[in-house]
């Protein structure tokens, strides 16, 4: 690994500020969503049900990220940044008073959610453009790789430290730790950080500026191709996410406790392949890259679980499984960041978010719904059958196992018949 001169640090001064502190309140607000589905499945018992706390924060996000973009590249990114985060600490806070005077219904949440996922809209574009206001180009494939240990470090943290906190003290410390993140995290932000100001032209209206970041994407076949993959992953990611806790936590074997173990593997995993990626020469071909990571990642982990009822095995998939998902996103990032010009970026990502993680809630549906309504079912019905036993198992959990079954084969046959037409591209 190439290390970072002196002068390098300087020159990524703003970046490690914010990175490490805006890194750290998204574990606090990781840590108090993994606790209310943890509360939210005690009152429920429906992968359906905690599926669907997720789907209210991206249904929201997908819809009007178009419009937020363009939001995004009309104003400050600092005091966009700052005013998201400032509204989702209230949210928080709403959520602390309800639960504290006995309030909190599951409804609550889920209006929360819609709220939360609407300031999301607006910061996540917002951020990623002052990410490249401050980090100069040579440094975009090493920040990537540190942007993605750190999605890789909450990834293991979030499930262990709330199923801890929330097991020894319940939600009022998991909201506490949570909100001290955002305190740290929003004076670094106000006081420390500055982030180059290159504001759009506020005459400029909405929906010209939203049709500017389409038009961009129709010019960039490349771009939107690898949008339109990505949101093919994304909906068989979310369908997982929505299957393992119907998968894990009804096993003999398994239980919250091992919920959060296994999920933690996946951050373990991500980790390991952030350290590598600043350690790998550039590719050829990063088109190519993205696509067979995802091939190996979407083809393995979930045939893995779909046939294994040993919990060592169901972390081993997960390990192998992500491992190469932060290969993947560097490269992604580095194309996206040297092809989309930067004043246009804030409208482009905005679009790519809603063309690319408008699959996110619908797999979440379709994962919880085909649990709950046709897996776990046909299982009870059909169960007894020597060869599902085999395959499948027996009682709750099976129908899930089923389903594990089912997201293997379309994520294998979506890579493959994507990956075709990927291939035609060498930026």
């Amino acid at each position: 690994m190439e290390k970072l001169k002196k002068h390098d640090i300087v020159e990524l001064r703003d970046f490690f500020l914010l990175w490490s502190t805006q890194s750290l309140s998204q574990l606090g607000s990781s840590i108090t969503g993994f606790a209310l589905t943890l509360w939210l499945y005690e009152k429920t018992g429906s992968s359906l049900g905690t599926a669907a706390l997720t789907i209210c924060t991206y249904a929201p996000y997908v819809i009007m990220s178009i419009f937020a973009g363009a939001l995004t590249d009309r104003f400050d990114k600092k005091k966009t940044m700052l005013v998201c985060d400032l509204f989702a600490a209230v949210c928080t806070v709403l959520v602390f008073v309800l639960f504290r005077t006995n309030q909190l219904a599951v409804w609550h949440l889920y209006a929360l959610n819609v709220l939360s996922g609407l300031m999301n809209t607006v910061q996540q574009p917002a951020s990623e453009v002052a990410m490249t206001l401050i980090v100069p180009e040579k440094h975009y494939q090493k920040t990537s790789g540190l942007r993605s240990l750190s999605r890789s470090l909450i990834s293991i943290l979030n499930p262990l430290l709330a199923a801890a906190l929330y097991s020894f003290a319940g939600l009022t410390l998991v909201i506490a730790v949570d909100l001290t993140s955002f305190a740290i995290a929003f004076t670094t932000l106000l006081f420390c950080i500055r982030i180059p100001k290159r504001e759009g032209k506020k005459e400029e209206g909405l929906l010209k500026l939203a049709g500017e970041g389409l038009s961009f994407l129709k010019a960039n076949p490349l771009i939107l191709t690898l949008i339109l993959f990505m949101a093919g992953v994304n909906l068989t990611a979310s369908a997982f996410d929505a299957t393992l806790p119907g998968y894990v936590i009804p096993n003999p074997r398994g239980g919250t406790s091992m919920l959060g173990i296994v999920t933690s593997c996946a951050g373990i995993a991500m980790i390991v392949g952030s350290l590598l990626v600043p350690l790998l020469p550039t590719p050829k071909n990063r088109v190519r890259v993205i696509y067979l990571t995802m091939l190996f990642s979407l083809g393995s982990e979930n045939f893995i679980l779909a046939f294994s009822r040993s919990p060592l095995l169901w972390c081993i998939g997960q390990l192998i499984g992500w491992s190469v998902v932060p290969i993947m996103d560097a490269n992604l990032d580095v194309i996206l960041r040297t092809t989309i010009p930067v004043e246009l970026q804030g409208r482009v990502y905005a679009c790519r978010n809603t063309f690319q993680f408008f699959t996110i809630p619908i797999g979440l549906f379709l994962g919880g719904f085909m649990v709950d309504q046709v897996c776990e079912p046909f299982m009870a019905a059909h169960g007894s059958w020597p060869i599902l036993q085999t395959l499948f198992g027996t009682g709750k959990g099976s129908g899930a196992a089923l389903m594990m079954l089912i997201l293997g084969v379309f994520g294998t046959l979506m890579c493959l018949v994507t990956g075709r037409k990927l291939n035609h591209y060498k930026p």
